[in-house]
């Protein structure tokens, strides 16, 4: 085992329209509300070791049980992860997510491991975060977060919006 046993949080869709996707994932799975915002830059964006344009998304957040559900869509028509599985507008599950306590040991020790990292990049709050390729073994790609409070933040606002709604709307703005 190279890793302690990770404990999975989120899991991400890329989807070719988001509103769209929110009503197809309610009507079909019963996941409600989604919190949305607006356009969100991913800054200092490397891609494959290399620096890139920055990753522009626009993205939902809802819950399942435990587990947060992540929809995407991409904006930006640049490389990135994102574009590694899923080019043009098609849709599927992207990846995995997990906070990590030592987030440079964990990524560097999945790279160690034969597991490629496809994009890294900065939040508009500070945040290094990372797509790790793991589709040879697990056939998408694993997010890694530092511990974060503004993370952490959004996984409970997502997390109380579910608890407390009432019906109103499907999409609770950000």
């Amino acid at each position: 085992m190279i890793l302690p046993a990770l404990k999975f949080v989120q899991i991400c869709y890329v989807v070719a329209n988001l509103e769209q996707a929110c009503a197809r994932f309610h009507k079909t799975l019963g996941i409600a509300p989604f919190v949305v915002g607006g356009d969100v830059v991913l800054g200092h964006h490397t891609y494959r070791g290399q620096p890139t344009d920055p990753i522009v998304v626009r993205g939902a957040f809802g819950q399942s049980g435990d587990l947060n559900i992540e929809l995407v869509e991409l904006v930006s028509p640049g490389p990135s992860a994102f574009r590694d599985m899923y080019p043009g507008r098609q849709e599927g599950l992207h990846h995995a997510a997990i906070f990590c306590d030592d987030y440079a040991a964990t990524r560097d020790t999945l790279i160690a491991h034969g597991l490629p990292l496809a994009s890294e990049f900065e939040t508009d709050f500070g945040a290094r975060i990372c797509y790790i390729d793991a589709r040879a073994l697990m056939g998408h790609m694993l997010e890694l977060y530092p511990e974060n409070a503004i993370i952490r933040e959004m996984y409970a606002r997502t997390r109380f919006e579910t608890d407390h709604w009432d019906r109103s709307r499907l999409i609770v703005p950000w």
